[in-house]
């Protein structure tokens, strides 16, 4: 039996890795940037700053203003399920002093003087309206005319359809000193219950090769039926510039003025974007720059702005079974990726990205180009051959006879061994010399083993009868031999 038992684990093993051998674990493909676009976000970013005028010229009165000043547009990237968002401190802190630009609107608006709407002090002929103009302007002093507050409102816009209208509030935690510093943006309202949002995963470096490949990604305008995320491929340049921060951009062949592309697209709402590495579709750093010269912020600067705000990056539920669903799209399994869409859309109905591949991977499914259809042909042109299945069928119906063979040859000598002689006889009386002829009982019962002998004895009678499974004498009125148990029939 231990010898049956090798042989049919041996023939399970050869088995298993023959079947197990054809198939391969897919890598991530190279320069997926849909892994990076379900989480990039529009951000706008306004001033409100609200004004009362003490007017002690003429009249004693108070006048009340109120602005809306925008002051940045640019894109976000969301690195956590909860919302929170890494982008620039441009887009989430004014530069200018709006309180200034409040001061000079409610000033020429009420007493009828010319000031510039802008963020510049300036001075007034009047000696008496200038005194006024100038204790108006911040910083607060005890001789203040106005009274000024100023609140900043960030709204962030998933790359959502139906497009949402009124984004999502969020507000700046953490920022670095420069105008193109990373900062850090939480919800003002943290999502609850469900699996958040789709995330966008961070590298642990940026590409030493000079010349590597990159996409950056990002949008122009709100989310919309009308605008979908632009997508820019670009290349990391050599070192950095002295004097300005980020890597620079350059074309290898030299065929685009990376720099100045990228540039002119930042103004237009690019700043901030995430750029994309080529090697898994990771963010490897920021878009900032502008103008004739668009740079990228690596992602140590994004992941150290991060630590110093206490937030940690990860990825969700989302993102697991989208990138899931990814990887057989990608390498053209498209039958397996489908219902993979179909659960991230339950998951978050209003992914456009998973909605358009799902919409391929369906048109696709079954047809020549998916590789689910034709591994599973019998004949699959370049696919795995069927020997190897054939084989190891061969192998374990092998396996399978000659277990059944060495069973029937264990069991067979047990089935033909003839059964014990009948124990003697005990003393006992005489057998009666008037007994009748000896008449034989049949066996119908599989011979039994007793732990002892006994003896069966029999009152004269017409007939001697005798067990025929141990020899035991019957007596005429048993129906069981008393030795052995065996039924007697007649």
């Amino acid at each position: 039996m231990a010898r049956l038992r090798a042989l049919a684990g041996g023939a399970a093993v050869i088995a298993l890795v023959l079947t197990a051998a054809p198939v391969a674990a897919h890598e991530h493909p190279s320069g997926i940037t849909d892994l990076v676009t379900p989480a990039v976000v529009r951000l706008e970013a306004v001033s409100h700053v609200e004004i009362t005028l003490l007017d002690h010229v003429g009249e004693l009165k108070h006048v009340e203003r109120s602005y809306d000043l925008p002051f940045a547009e640019g894109t976000g990237t969301v690195v956590n399920p909860d919302g929170t968002i890494v982008a620039l401190r441009r887009l989430a802190i004014n530069p200018d002093d709006v309180a200034v630009y409040a001061a000079n609107r409610i000033f020429a608006e009420h007493h009828k003087v010319k000031i510039p709407a802008d963020h510049k002090k300036h001075r007034l002929s009047d000696a008496l309206l200038d005194r006024h103009l100038q204790d108006c302007y911040p910083p607060k002093s005890s001789t203040a005319t106005c009274i000024v507050n100023v609140t900043t409102e960030i709204t962030a816009f998933p790359n959502v359809s139906p497009p949402s209208p009124d984004g999502y509030k969020v507000k700046c935690v953490k920022a670095g000193p420069g105008p193109d510093s990373p900062a850090v943006l939480v919800p003002l309202t943290p999502a609850s219950g469900g699996v958040g949002m789709p995330t966008a995963p961070l590298a642990d470096k940026v590409p030493d090769t000079a010349g590597a490949p990159t996409n950056v990604a990002g949008f122009l305008g709100r989310p919309g039926p009308d605008v979908k995320e632009t997508v820019e491929i670009a290349h990391l340049g050599r070192g950095g510039v002295p004097g300005q921060a980020g890597r620079p951009f350059a074309d290898p062949e030299k065929k685009v003025d990376e720099p100045v592309k990228l540039g002119a697209l930042a103004d237009k709402g690019l700043v901030g974007a995430p750029v994309i590495g080529d090697k898994d579709g990771h963010v490897i750093g920021l878009l900032v720059g502008g103008g004739k010269e668009g740079r990228m912020i690596g992602v140590k600067e994004i992941t150290g702005i991060l630590a110093a705000a206490k937030v940690v990056p990860r990825r969700g539920a989302i993102d697991t079974a989208f990138e899931a669903a990814l990887t057989r799209y990608h390498t053209k399994y498209y039958t397996e990726a489908a219902p993979g869409f179909q659960r991230v859309l339950e998951l978050y109905p209003g992914n456009v990205v998973a909605a358009a591949l799902l919409k391929t991977s369906l048109a696709k499914r079954g047809g020549p180009e998916d590789q689910g259809t034709k591994k599973a042909a019998a004949e699959p042109e370049g696919g795995t051959p069927l020997w190897p299945f054939i084989l190891a069928a061969g192998l374990l119906f092998t396996a399978a006879a000659g277990g059944a063979y060495l069973l029937w040859r264990r069991r067979a000598p047990e089935e033909a061994t003839e059964l014990p002689s009948p124990p003697p006889l005990a003393a006992g009386p005489p057998l009666d010399d008037g007994a009748g002829q000896t008449r034989v009982v049949r066996r119908s019962q599989p011979f039994h083993v007793v732990p002892r002998q006994q003896q069966v004895m029999t009152a004269p009678g017409p007939a001697v009868e005798y067990c025929t499974s141990c020899g035991m004498r019957l007596g005429p009125a048993h129906r069981f031999c008393g030795y052995c148990g065996h039924p007697i029939e007649t």
